[in-house]
């Protein structure tokens, strides 16, 4: 198995049992087991858990804006765009196998002994809060707004994780609303 194929069996493994059960509860014995992946070569690809776990995060972050993107891109008005984003969100907490923000999960983890885990945790919600506050922007809105319309997804996005339901989004959804009336 190649280099390539093996790092993304690899990735693929990662995500699945990172998010699936914590990372600091999984071994890369187990990364192994269910990639298929030999021990030594995934420390060749990732001399340790933790650039596997960057990796796992970075991944993940194009992915998970990739599909925030092109659901909201299909609105054609502005402020529907900004909702949908709330909408997207609660499509997101009903899916199966749905544990909260890998994220959050993984900065409550590691947060605090991993610099490079955190400033991945950053990176992505700051890349989440730059894509809210370009839709505040293109709506016309002022800027202020992006930033409670980010507290709103977060706090969502924390209490989904928790309750396991899709709730949180409408809930949401419906303050964005309220936020984008105007006065």
């Amino acid at each position: 198995m190649d280099s390539a194929v093996a790092r993304e069996r690899a990735l693929d493994a990662a995500e699945e049992l990172f998010y699936g059960r914590g990372i600091q509860s999984v071994g890369m014995d187990d990364i192994r087991g269910a990639s298929g992946v030999s021990l030594k070569r995934l420390y060749q690809l990732f001399p340790a858990k933790e650039q596997l776990v960057e990796a796992y995060l970075e991944r993940r972050d194009g992915r998970w804006r990739g599909r925030l993107a092109e659901f909201v891109e299909l609105r054609s008005a502005p402020e529907e765009r900004i909702l949908a984003v709330f909408d997207w969100l609660e499509e997101w907490f009903g899916e199966e196998g749905f544990r909260g923000c890998a994220w959050i999960n993984s900065y409550g983890e590691l947060g605090a002994t991993s610099d490079r885990v955190a400033a991945q945790v950053r990176a992505h919600k700051r890349a989440f809060g730059d894509y809210l506050a370009s839709l505040v922007a293109a709506a016309g809105r002022p800027a202020a707004l992006a930033g409670p319309l980010f507290l709103l997804a977060e706090g969502a996005m924390v209490t989904a994780g928790i309750t396991r339901s899709t709730r949180p989004a409408a809930q949401a959804r419906e303050a964005a609303r309220t936020l984008l009336e105007p006065h």
